[in-house]
């Protein structure tokens, strides 16, 4: 096309260009059309295609010259308007359009002036659904450069990426894969979650208190007791001392007693009824008991929400795993990568994905070659080894048990001078826990070898055995603890209800018990990678003793190092209503967690000899932690709901649960409130809500199955189209063979269309279609 000409200089840097020679396209209307739709730009068609008596040649065929008619009319009506009728209006109205910047053209101020003149004017006649569209537009495209920025600024994003293709120090020779990858990521979630549920315990609990106590907005704090409450359940006196040595502290920071007791760690420092400010009462149990709500819901939705993405990918990665070939073979690779090192990465996942298939095929078919005799012999093998695995799981109960009553009654007999003795009894169910998930997890690798499972399943099945025992034996202490805080001999809970000579706060009692749990796992974790992984490693690398060379460099455990992070988190939940700060302590401790696991990785780790796929194993980890919270919320909603709060200690003291703060709230409330929300939670409402959340729930199930119904129909349509393929290529490729033999004027015709033919079709691939 020949150069257009304005009725002035084009306002562009560069050379100005004028010229009025008229509208000559290049490529004609006749010369699009005759393009071969099948053919790639550029190449052109031969005198005989077999493909074009097809009707799908002449549906696109059709499509194609109408598109190019258009385009050309497009064209052609930009040119005449430019080249013959343009004008400076026309030019005005243009540029009125465009989005560049006005000071960016080199025109006049008039010209500059008439065009926003124009501009103003579309801008007052865009009203209504045209101006909230383009809100709408503007609003969504904020969004996705939030949500860009947010991306580039995640946290450890470049550390993780290089996870996944970083070769092991310990062995040149390996790949870590996406595996290792996902349990970083999983990590890096749990830092984020917790950081989110220190920020509400602390903004609206925590923050309130320490202004007010410094006498900040004239506050003032009332505490209040119930009329009816005895004396003697009111006292309470933390075991605070003075001066002392250095190792006392020690002790005191590790145990969560002595002078941390009676700070914002605990509940019982929380002793505030409200807190009066100029114009505003603001209700601190109130506040306490909904904002635990608040964080444990929104763990919940965090938490599903995440799983749903894993399950999408799940679904995606499961399907027919010829599928799951072609498309990592023919569309697995990202052709917006241009950095060498991305892809390498890129190339190391790839390989990664293919070698678990191979792998996880190579079992289903060793599976499917199973005898009737062999098979019995697995399942009578995996009765006898399940067996095992439920004697470990009641001895390691019995022994959390045992350990659990005996430090309660001889944790308040102190020696004197015998502090070291003391940090143990008080640590001794925390180190017997912590004994049985060390020994336990390592019972169930060795059982789960020898039960001949898929390498996914495998993970599962291990990662469900020690999330239970880990969770059961969380249960175990609380349920002890919870037995003796109740234990009434001779009528010593007729006054308060609990065991006030032993447990005057028990609610701080159980947030020091969850606060050992929390301090003790991090020692463990830390110990462990430092004084148990590295000497490994230099054992095993400079030392020729047969032992050591079979003991071996270790792999990263993925089953093993999740299940540490779940039973943290778990303790977290459960704790943070006793130890407001807990959400704080656990962010730390995950965030020091990454780097030393990252570096042990680094330094100690080889690849594991058995790849699993990550989008599943994403899934469940979240599916893991998602148990953990559900167990939970079991005994935080008993110890709000049905446990006697303490009369001596923190926000509930005027209550004798901490759930009567609410129904204490709903009193104090206008008429018409009270109304709503005693409608809302009868049983008038409730009964009927909870029908139409099964009838919701019934509808999505079946629209479920049946569009189920639909992909495996289609997917039988598709392989059957792939078998026509493959039957007519090979027909063609008899009919070919046959008219090989006939003489050359008769068969030139023939061999023509069946070579082009074969050369449209692909046979290779539509044999991999087949498959499918």
């Amino acid at each position: 096309m020949a150069p257009v000409a304005y009725p002035f200089p084009l306002p562009r840097a560069g050379p100005l260009v004028h010229s009025t020679a008229p509208c000559s396209l290049k490529v004609s209307h006749a010369a699009m059309l005759q393009t071969d739709v099948f053919l790639p730009d550029g190449i052109q068609p031969q005198a005989s295609s077999f493909l074009k008596e097809l009707p799908s040649y002449r549906t696109v065929q059709r499509r194609r010259s109408t598109v190019l008619e258009s385009r050309e009319r497009l064209l052609r009506s930009r040119f005449m308007k430019s080249s013959y009728g343009g004008s400076k209006q026309g030019f005005l109205d243009e540029r009125a359009d465009d989005s560049q910047p006005l000071r960016e053209y080199a025109i006049s101020i008039q010209q500059k002036r008439k065009i926003r003149e124009i501009q103003n004017a579309q801008t007052k006649r865009t009203t209504g659904w045209v101006q909230w569209k383009e809100n709408w537009k503007s609003c969504r495209k904020l969004a996705d450069d939030t949500k860009e920025l947010l991306y580039t600024m995640q946290l450890w994003r470049k550390d993780i990426r290089s996870i996944e293709g970083t070769k092991s120090r310990a062995n040149s020779s390996g790949k870590f894969g996406s595996g290792v990858q996902s349990y970083f990521m999983f990590l890096r979630f749990l830092v984020l979650l917790n950081f989110v549920m220190f920020v509400l315990m602390f903004g609206f609990v925590t923050l309130p208190i320490a202004i007010s106590r410094n006498t900040v907005f004239n506050s003032s704090h009332v505490v209040s007791y119930a009329s009816d409450i005895a004396p003697e359940c009111t006292k309470y006196k933390a075991a605070i001392e003075g001066l002392g040595y250095f190792h006392k502290y020690i002790f005191d920071l590790l145990s969560g007693t002595g002078f941390l007791e009676w700070t914002y760690l605990f509940y019982g420092y929380y002793t505030v009824e409200a807190i009066n400010f100029k114009d505003h009462r603001y209700n601190i149990p109130l506040a306490y008991l909904l904002v635990t709500f608040a964080y444990l819901i929104l763990s919940l939705l965090w938490i599903v929400k995440r799983s749903v993405e894993g399950f999408k990918q799940s679904l995606v990665s499961d399907e027919d795993r010829f599928q799951s070939y072609c498309n990592k073979i023919f569309a697995g690779w990202d052709f917006c990568i241009t950095d060498e090192s991305t892809a390498a990465l890129k190339h190391n996942s790839l390989q990664y994905e293919l070698k678990t298939d191979l792998e996880e095929e190579r079992i289903r078919q060793k599976i499917a070659e199973r005898t009737r005799a062999e098979t019995c012999r697995i399942y009578l093998l995996r009765i006898f080894l399940n067996f095992i695995v439920v004697t470990v799981l009641a001895i390691s109960f019995y022994c959390i048990y045992r350990t659990s009553i005996f430090s309660q009654e001889f944790g308040k007999q102190t020696f004197p001078g015998a502090d070291m003795l003391n940090l143990v009894v008080e640590y001794l169910p925390s180190i017997v826990i912590t004994i049985a998930n060390f020994i336990t997890p390592i019972i169930f690798k060795i059982i789960v070898n020898f039960e001949d499972y898929t390498p996914a399943f495998e993970i599962r099945c291990t990662l469900m055995r020690c999330v239970f025992v880990r969770l059961a034996n969380i249960g175990v202490l609380l349920i002890t603890l919870w037995t003796r805080i109740t234990y009434c001999v001779f009528g010593i809970c007729s006054l308060c209800g609990y065991n006030h000579d032993t447990y005057p706060c028990w609610e701080s009692r159980v947030g020091q018990e969850m606060y050992k749990l929390m301090i003790f796992d991090f020692i463990i974790i830390s110990a462990v990678t430092i004084f148990v992984e590295f000497p490994r490693k230099l054992l095993v690398q400079h030392c020729s003793f047969k032992p050591l060379q079979w003991w071996g460099l270790q792999t990263f455990e993925i089953p093993q190092n999740v299940l540490e992070i779940v039973y943290g988190q778990t303790i977290c939940w459960i704790g943070t209503f006793y130890c407001p700060l807990l959400p704080a302590i656990a962010t730390v401790k995950y965030f020091i967690i990454f780097y030393i696991k990252k570096i042990g990785l680094m330094k100690n780790c080889i690849p594991s000899p058995k790849p699993f796929r990550a989008s599943s194993s994403n899934f469940f980890f979240l599916l893991v932690l998602l148990i953990g919270l559900i167990l939970a919320c079991i005994p935080v909603g008993t110890g709000i709901a049905y446990m006697r709060s303490s009369k001596a200690c923190g926000p509930f003291v005027a209550f004798n649960t901490s759930w009567d703060i609410i129904g204490y709230t709903v009193n104090r409330m206008p008429p018409g409130l009270q109304k709503i929300f005693n409608g809302i939670t009868s049983e008038a409402f409730a009964v009927p809500f909870f029908v139409l959340i099964c009838l919701i729930l019934f509808y999505f199930i079946a629209l479920a199955g049946a569009h189920k119904r639909v992909v495996m129909q289609l997917r039988k349509q598709l392989a059957l189209e792939g078998r026509d393929k493959l039957f007519l290529i090979r027909k063609l490729a008899e009919l070919q063979t046959s008219m090989s033999k006939m003489p050359t004027t008769q068969s030139s015709t023939f061999d023509l269309k069946t070579n082009q033919t074969l050369q449209y079709l692909h046979p290779q691939k539509l044999q991999a279609d087949v498959h499918v």
